[in-house]
């Protein structure tokens, strides 16, 4: 198994969505993903999930070990006080 280094799966990310923030990190178990997009408004959570896995594809399967993923819209974002 091959493993993407962050930027690369953010790089990913950002291609596929209409992203305000994007940060991934690898903690040395699994990719850590937070995204913030508006593409997420009006979707429950596992829609959101599915977004992003969608913009991942076969590499999700193929190249990264596990991800921890965190999606917020930007107003839930903003609420929860993000920066």
């Amino acid at each position: 198994m091959i493993n993407l280094a962050p930027e690369t799966v953010k790089t990913y990310i950002e291609n596929a969505l209409q992203c305000d923030l994007v940060r991934v990190e690898d903690d040395g178990r699994r990719i850590r993903a937070l995204v913030v997009s508006p593409a997420f408004r009006g979707k429950s959570m596992v829609q959101q999930f599915q977004l992003v896995h969608g913009a991942l594809g076969d590499t999700l399967h193929e190249e990264i070990p596990g991800l921890a993923l965190r999606t917020f819209t930007p107003e839930d974002w903003v609420e929860r006080g993000g920066v």
